[in-house]
């Protein structure tokens, strides 16, 4: 199913300008400031995934509303201050932050590159400003099991065509602590597939069937990490049918099956030039895996 290039939610990301407040989220005259909208009005409960159609006019949203005690917080945050400084430094001094005004969002964004071009700290950094909890998750499920995020989110200005009530974040690095805090809390358990009573790929499948199909924003960190070829296709499949009704996905990715994802708006990261519009044709990644195709032998012999 193809798709279009207009994003429904999301349009742009820039870097603040000093006069900028922090954090703040600018766009167009009709775009609402901040990050969630708490607002029913122009939405409808087909919008929401089925399992919480019953609910949604309830607040605090009833998915992950409930948030677990921080346990020794104090002593976590003393552990993490250095890796926090260190992560915000190497993040500014990326290429692909120092150019993050190349990015114009479609309903379906990819984010291509090497290992270590910055694609996941991009996302990482949207995902913070746009309100969902840094180790993957909703606007409302808060959890940390150790917190290395950069402070990049306080220096993006996200600029908004409309508000999402509703949308995930999913990152593959964190699947497991944010799957072990939900089956351990007694409110959350119930509402959620058995993630650890599945395989890897699985659990990536149920959640996305559960948590993908309302109508919002969808932040994808390496999602193929877990997949098959064939549970990628599923995923597309999910992908696609949330598409068709109104949805937004961004995604960071290796493979050539999502960085071929129809009608997607293409970014290659590199860590040298930044951000830059490709196609998939022209994608460094899509030449190499041809040449491999094309002759796997010679392929690993010239590797070698």
């Amino acid at each position: 199913m193809a798709t279009t290039n207009d994003a429904p939610f999301l349009r742009r990301i820039r870097l603040a300008e000093l006069d900028d407040a922090p954090g703040e989220n600018g766009g167009n005259e009709d775009a609402a400031s901040g990050t969630a909208d708490d607002s029913v009005d122009g939405w409808n409960k087909d919008d929401f995934p089925a399992w919480y159609q019953d609910k949604v006019d309830n607040e605090p949203s009833p998915d992950e509303a409930t948030q677990s005690p921080d346990q020794d917080k104090d002593s976590q945050d003393s552990q993490d201050s250095d890796n926090q400084d260190k992560a915000e430094n190497y993040a500014l001094e990326l290429a692909a932050v120092q150019t993050l005004d190349q990015l114009r969002f479609g309903s379906v964004t990819v984010l291509a590159g090497n290992n270590g071009a910055g694609k996941s700290t991009v996302l990482e950094a949207i995902a913070i400003a746009a309100g969902f909890n840094p180790e993957g998750g909703s606007r409302n499920l808060n959890f940390s099991t150790h917190n290395t995020h950069s402070d990049l989110a306080d220096h993006l200005v996200l600029e908004w065509g409309r508000q999402p009530r509703w949308g995930w974040f999913l990152r593959a690095e964190t699947f497991y602590g944010m799957a072990s805090h939900i089956e351990n809390d007694e409110y959350l358990a119930p509402t959620f597939p058995q993630f650890h009573h599945r395989s890897h790929g699985e659990s990536f499948l149920d959640l996305a069937t559960s948590r993908f199909t309302g109508v919002g924003l969808y932040l994808l960190d390496e999602p193929e990490s877990a997949l098959s070829v064939q549970g990628l296709m599923s995923l597309c499949g999910v992908i696609n049918k949330s598409l068709a009704k109104g949805s937004q996905f961004i995604i960071s990715t290796h493979s050539p099956l999502l960085m071929a994802f129809a009608n997607a708006k293409v970014f290659e990261l590199d860590a040298t030039s930044g951000i830059s519009e490709a196609t998939f044709e022209s994608l460094e990644s899509t030449v190499l895996w041809r040449r491999f195709f094309a002759d796997p032998n010679a392929f690993h012999q010239n590797v070698l």
